[in-house]
């Protein structure tokens, strides 16, 4: 992937992996548009880095996300880049998920997680079809290989992105546009509520290693555990799963 002189979409980019990759994307000499829920959080991103382009934009809503493409390519119709970011982590015991009263709850990571990305990224596809060059990006999850069993419906909704990046790329392949699948490790974020990620891989190291991969051209790219995930056989998946339980099932007793 060209790493410079892009117009960039990143959802979810006010915080965390979102705003680390659009801190590399506008030292690397692109223009950056990043949306997320909170006015005051991209406010403050907006501060940290003056050049960054905000918009406030709630995903879950189909009205939103039609709103944000239409919005995009009318001000900023040399955008060819959307990364896919956007995302929550809940974990939960499934014998104790209250999905009587509350399944709104439990709905809203379904529909950040895959029907977010999967209608922007068909929004998108034809757009960018028509340019001489330019990419969407899916960040998907080492989970989506390694279903971390406390957070079930995260883990699927990443594998689900997952199976339909592959599938996304291969419809592509005659386009000019790349599909890349960002599959992280655990990193050091608020990923699911503060201190629950605090022994995961550095979010700057992180960042750093993939945009070292994006710049030699990978299409999927893991980083720290998440390499050999991506290539694990099934009964290594199943003892990595059962051992991640073992070691975490106390936390949703």
């Amino acid at each position: 992937m060209k790493l410079s002189g892009n117009t960039i979409l990143i959802t979810g980019g006010s915080a965390g992996i979102g705003l680390a990759f659009a801190e590399r994307f506008i030292k690397a000499g692109n223009t950056v548009i990043v949306c997320g829920r909170r006015e005051h959080v991209l406010q403050t991103a907006k501060e940290q880095y003056p050049s960054l382009i905000t918009r406030v934009c709630d995903l879950d809503m189909e009205s939103e996300r039609i709103a944000l493409f239409d919005w995009v390519t009318t001000n900023y119709p040399k955008v060819n880049v959307l990364v896919n970011n956007a995302g929550i982590q809940q974990r939960f015991n499934v014998l104790k998920a209250d999905v009587k009263d509350d399944w709104n709850y439990f709905n809203k990571e379904i529909t950040t997680n895959i029907e977010a990305p999967f209608h922007l990224s068909m929004l998108f596809a034809p757009f960018f079809a028509a340019k001489k060059e330019a990419a969407i990006i899916n960040v998907t999850s080492g989970l989506a290989f390694t279903p971390f069993a406390i957070a079930p419906i995260y883990s699927a909704s990443k594998a689900a992105l997952h199976s339909f990046t592959m599938s996304l790329r291969h419809q592509l392949s005659d386009t000019s546009v790349e599909v890349i699948e960002v599959a992280p490790p655990a990193v050091n974020t608020e990923l699911g509520g503060t201190g629950l990620h605090v022994h995961g891989e550095p979010l700057n190291a992180f960042a750093d290693g993939i945009f070292k991969e994006l710049e030699a051209g990978k299409q999927e790219i893991g980083y720290g555990t998440s390499v050999n995930r991506l290539r694990m056989s099934r009964d290594e998946v199943d003892q990595y799963v059962e051992d991640m339980y073992m070691a975490s099932k106390s936390l949703i007793e």
